[in-house]
């Protein structure tokens, strides 16, 4: 989606869909397929030069977005016209798909990439039979997993506020396409940053990767906060029955028993449940992602 200066939505109002879309992509894909993806498709690969014609370029472009979203037998036929949206894609039973780019494209190349990554995704995820209920949930689903899979920077290098010249492509916010950038970036050891050519696109990667890092100074995790760790030791000691408060229903852990009393909360990387004894330093792996995490119950 296109939108106006005026119109650009900031901050993490998305989050909890955000995260339910991560957590499908594993579950839906699995950690060995998920790992398939620990490139992210390169800036060489998607470049656009103005003396390229258009649309031999779109569909080298397609291509190349193709093979990092793995549909080796998916054919693409691009097309511009004048339209509300960035772009559209008829889904159908394939391998041929129909993709239509706002025109104005035609005079903005450089982000040709970006429009085709969001729709491309459209496509694997309905190979995928995977999709949340209603419009808005599944286009942040789409975007968050372009982002995950290794396209969706693309997206937010998209993003660029000059007054009447701004634009935003995607559902996510800016942040919001940060902070799943990020995650990718921690779980994959990519960095993304120097691939950025909008300084926009840059801070709203960093205010992600900030949110992002909250994720992991959650208690029962060891780089959990002092003033944190504290509350969790309050909540602890309720759900042992020493004063009779439970943990609080906004908190992201939630204590399980009485006895043995197990503590259960979202991994940080794909947020799965995750459930472990309470007795202390332990470390435990996600059984979705396969992440090890450092706890301290």
């Amino acid at each position: 989606m296109t939108t106006g200066s005026s119109e650009i939505e900031h901050g993490f109002p998305h989050l909890d869909t955000v995260r339910a879309a991560v957590h499908a992509l594993f579950t839906r894909l699995s950690y060995d397929t998920v790992s398939t993806f620990a490139t992210s498709v390169l800036p060489v690969d998607v470049a656009f030069d103005e003396s390229e014609d258009l649309h031999l370029g779109a569909q080298r472009v397609a291509r190349a977005l193709v093979r990092q979203l793995h549909l080796p037998d998916a054919r693409m036929v691009i097309t511009f016209r004048e339209m509300e949206h960035a772009a559209n894609v008829e889904l159908t039973a394939g391998p041929e798909y129909f993709i239509e780019l706002n025109d104005r494209f035609t005079k903005h190349r450089k982000d040709i990439g970006a429009a085709l990554a969001h729709e491309v995704m459209h496509i694997c995820l309905h190979r995928l039979d995977l999709s949340f209920p209603g419009t808005r949930d599944n286009e942040i689903l789409t975007d968050t997993a372009t982002t995950y899979l290794g396209a969706g920077w693309l997206l937010l290098d998209a993003y660029r506020e000059h007054g009447p010249f701004s634009q935003k492509l995607g559902y996510l916010t800016p942040e919001e396409f940060g902070y799943v950038l990020a995650k990718r970036a921690r779980f994959f050891d990519e960095d993304p940053a120097p691939w950025f050519t909008s300084p926009q696109a840059y801070d709203a990667y960093m205010a992600g990767a900030e949110r992002a890092g909250r994720d992991l100074r959650r208690p029962p995790l060891a780089g959990a906060g002092w003033a944190a760790r504290l509350r969790y030791a309050k909540d602890r000691r309720a759900a042992q029955g020493q004063t009779g408060r439970p943990a609080a229903a906004g908190d992201a852990y939630a204590f399980e028993g009485p006895s043995p009393l197990r503590v259960s909360f979202p991994c940080p990387a794909c947020h799965q449940r995750i459930r472990v004894p309470v007795r202390g330093r332990l470390q435990a792996r996600c059984t979705l992602c396969k992440t090890l995490l450092d706890c301290d119950t």
